[in-house]
């Protein structure tokens, strides 16, 4: 027996949805051009709009941000889990580590507006709701599971001559970072969770000094530059040697 098939959206349903993919896709024109300084009127005035027409979509300039957040923060998830997804899974571990981590940065470079709503600095008079909060995960979480998977079949070597030191049993610091193993798939009593935290500032930092400027008149070869703090990183979680 056949299962039913969904209802195809109406044509109102439609012409919304596309009516909101427009507005989007202006608003982001308008970060491209002009930062964080977004303006429904001004969304609405490219399009040909009343600005009183574009409040019936988004009713106000943050529920428009949060949905351009969200937005950015799902398709990075995705890239990111799909690039990790296409490794071959034959004890990959390293392979796995260097996939994710280049797609962060190949959207980042792709997408320098998006990139920038989501790890650039705060807009001035915007608070992000709680429902960023998953989808803000999506890529960590990703990036996280070739580390969880290597602890967990006990692929992971610490590097030669570096010890971290565990932190005081059950400090404020301890717990935090028992909640955040759990929060992110590693075991309670993870030794990974630390070094890959440690690994993500460096990724990311490594990619906001490229995608903000921070290397112009330093490094043409950018790539190469960004492979050698992505492979340190690796060394430091103790997914291959030097």
């Amino acid at each position: 027996m056949n299962a039913a098939k969904s209802p195809a959206p109406s044509i109102r349903a439609r012409v919304r949805a596309e009516m909101i993919g427009e507005i989007k896709r202006v608003a982001l024109e308008h970060l491209e051009r002009d930062g964080s300084a977004l303006s429904l009127r001004a969304v609405a005035r490219d399009m040909g709009m009343v600005s009183s027409a574009i409040y019936r979509y988004f009713p106000s300039r943050d529920e428009l941000l949060t949905a351009l957040i969200i937005d950015a923060y799902n398709s990075l998830g995705e890239a990111v889990e799909r690039a990790d997804g296409d490794v071959d899974r034959r004890d990959a571990y390293l392979s796995r580590w260097f996939a994710v981590c280049h797609t962060v940065r190949r959207w980042a470079i792709a997408r320098p507006a998006e990139y920038a709503l989501i790890y650039g600095s705060p807009i001035p008079g915007y608070k992000a709701p709680d429902e960023t909060i998953e989808p803000g995960a999506w890529a960590m979480i990703a990036m996280a599971q070739c580390v969880r998977e290597a602890e967990a079949a006990g692929k992971l070597h610490a590097p030669e001559g570096i010890a971290p030191l565990p932190p005081t049993e059950n400090s404020a610091y301890a717990q935090e970072l028992r909640i955040t193993a759990i929060g992110m798939g590693f075991t309670e009593d993870s030794r990974a969770l630390e070094p890959f935290l440690s690994a993500l500032t460096m990724v990311f930092g490594a990619v906001n000094f490229e995608v903000f400027g921070r290397l112009n008149r330093v490094f043409t070869e950018r790539g190469e530059w960004y492979d050698r703090q992505v492979r340190d990183m690796a060394v430091w979680i103790g997914l291959g040697p030097r």
